[in-house]
C-alpha cells in the first residue's frame, strides 16, 4: 500500500513539473525566438548587424519617400545635425539646402520656396518648395526598384564626387538605378543616403543624388 502512495505522489510531481517546462519554455518559429510565459507570448527579435540596419533604414526611407509618408520620413533625419540636400554628387556644405527636423517639419507641408541648386547643362536655378524637391528630384525615379550598395559608388559620371571627404565619418548607401540603351545608359540615376551614429541609433544626416553630367 505504501509502495503504491509513492508511486501516485511521484506521477503527481513529474506531471507538475512538465507542465511548468511547457509555459516557460521557448520555441523557435521562422527566425524569431518566442517565449511563452503565462500572461503573454514575447517575441525576441535577433539583434540586427550593422550592415543590416543600413540597408534595413535604407529601405524603409526610400519606402516612405515613394509614399510620400513625410511624418515617417522625419523620424529618420538626425536629430541634432538635421539633414542636408545635395542635387549632385559634389556636395556643398556652404551652398546645399540643409534643414534641422524641426525645420523639416514645419516647411514640408508650406509652399515655402527654397533656392536648391543650379541645373547641369543649362545653369537653371531650380527653386521649389521641399515637397516638391522630394518629389521631383529626390525621387525622380522609383528607387524602390534599384540595386543597392554600401559604402560603394555603382553610379560614376564626370562629376566630380566628394562625399567622402565631406562625411569621412559616416556610412552611406547608394541606390542605384542602371541607364537604358535607348541614351547609351547615361540616363543612370543614384540616390546616396548618408548616415551617423547618435546615441546608439543610426539617423540620416544628407542625401545626395548623381546622374550623368555634361
Amino acid at each position: 500500500m505504501m509502495k503504491n502512495i509513492i508511486y501516485v505522489l511521484m506521477a503527481i510531481c513529474l506531471s507538475a513539473c512538465a507542465k511548468e517546462k511547457s509555459k516557460t519554455s521557448g520555441v523557435q518559429k521562422e527566425g524569431v525566438i518566442v517565449s511563452k510565459t503565462d500572461t503573454a507570448l514575447v517575441a525576441v527579435t535577433p539583434k540586427l548587424s550593422k550592415e543590416e540596419t543600413l540597408e534595413k533604414l535604407s529601405r524603409e526611407i526610400i519606402q516612405s519617400l515613394k509614399a510620400k509618408d513625410y511624418e515617417q520620413f522625419s523620424a529618420f533625419i538626425h536629430p541634432v545635425k538635421g539633414v542636408r540636400f545635395s542635387m549632385y554628387a559634389y556636395v556643398r556644405p556652404e551652398k546645399d539646402k540643409h534643414f534641422s527636423r524641426e525645420d523639416f517639419v514645419r516647411y514640408i507641408s508650406t509652399r515655402t520656396k527654397f533656392t536648391w541648386g543650379e541645373k547641369d547643362g543649362s545653369g537653371d536655378i531650380l527653386v521649389l518648395p521641399l515637397k516638391d524637391y522630394l518629389e521631383t528630384w529626390v525621387f525622380k525615379r522609383d528607387f524602390t526598384q534599384s540595386e543597392y550598395h554600401l559604402n560603394t559608388f555603382k553610379g560614376t559620371g564626370n562629376s566630380l564626387n566628394n562625399l567622402k571627404e565631406i562625411y569621412p565619418e559616416a556610412d552611406f548607401t547608394e541606390n542605384y538605378i542602371a541607364g537604358s540603351q535607348k541614351y547609351s545608359d547615361m540616363d543612370w540615376k543614384a540616390l546616396r543616403l548618408v548616415f551617423e551614429e547618435y546615441e546608439g541609433k543610426y539617423y540620416l544626416i544628407a542625401i545626395v543624388n548623381d546622374q550623368w553630367t555634361v
